[in-house]
């Protein structure tokens, strides 16, 4: 497994990937997961991968030498001379198309699935950033102001703090803060995603970036959010009151009047009904 998350702001992008590819008891595997393409004042990609590594290590090969025609006679379009974000996560699905053709059928017969799930952003000049999510078949979707960021992998654990807080208005070393608690948390509750993580933040129309970072177990500012984060988390838990189910005084009672709902019903002899 793995957990790769990427956002989408107005200020920039912000991505973020874990290193763990394989958890047992006597077998962890390391590979990152991220890849930067970066052609300084012209543009400025990343892809992050999740699934077979065997898949997305082909698809990120391919992709520096994919090639796609939209008429015969029309100028190749690559990830590098791409005019637009779009066409290049078109050259990205092209990738994974190319990779199906060739394995997937001999996958098949082993009982494996063609299974990668992709995340590619940046900007090109000329045109805002953008930010796709492509899935094993080669479609893809973008990232919106309602929906402005995408994960791939181990995903659950880390959702309900991106959605509490992220907005495209949030400022960018506020997200990567974000981004950090949301990975946090997945490595709290899934031994399948593991450090060193990898991390790059992008500032919208610089066309390059020197904000890459990798994380380790050593990483202090990664030691003090992994440790503030619990601790004021459960300085809230305990801040909240209580139910109270023996009837003494409280502003917030747990078991108040109900609206249309009835109470839950007991079954209390072999006759009774549940309708």
């Amino acid at each position: 497994m793995t957990y790769c998350v990427a956002i989408k702001l107005d200020a920039g992008l912000v991505f973020l990937s874990d290193s763990r590819t394989n958890a047992g008891l006597d077998q962890i595997s390391t590979f990152r997961k991220m890849i930067v393409y970066e052609k300084p004042g012209d543009r400025f990609m990343v892809l992050l991968s999740a699934g077979n590594l065997s898949i997305s290590q082909s698809v990120r090969e391919i992709l520096q030498v994919e090639q796609i025609k939209d008429t015969e006679n029309g100028e190749a379009v690559t990830i590098w001379n791409a005019k637009s974000m779009f066409d290049a996560v078109r050259v990205l699905g092209a990738a994974v198309r190319r990779v199906y053709e060739r394995d997937a059928a001999s996958l098949r017969q082993a009982g494996v699935e063609f299974n990668v799930s992709l995340i590619f952003g940046g900007q090109i000049r000329g045109e805002g950033m953008r930010l796709f999510q492509v899935y094993s078949p080669g479609n893809f979707i973008e990232a919106t102001p309602e929906t402005p960021y995408f994960q791939v992998g181990e995903s659950k654990y880390g959702k309900p703090v991106l959605d509490r807080v992220i907005t495209p208005a949030t400022p960018l070393n506020e997200a990567a803060k974000c981004a950090l608690v949301s990975m946090d948390s997945t490595l709290k509750s899934n031994l399948s995603v593991g450090l060193p993580l990898d991390m790059v933040v992008y500032e919208a129309n610089r066309f390059q970036t020197d904000k890459v970072v990798c994380i380790d177990e050593n990483n202090p500012y990664f030691q003090m959010l992994h440790g503030s984060w619990g601790q004021k988390l459960r300085e809230v838990f305990d801040s909240i009151e209580d139910p109270v189910w023996d009837g003494a005084a409280t502003d917030i009672p747990l078991m108040a009047a109900l609206g249309r709902a009835k109470p839950l019903k007991k079954i209390t002899t072999p006759d009774e009904k549940l309708i």
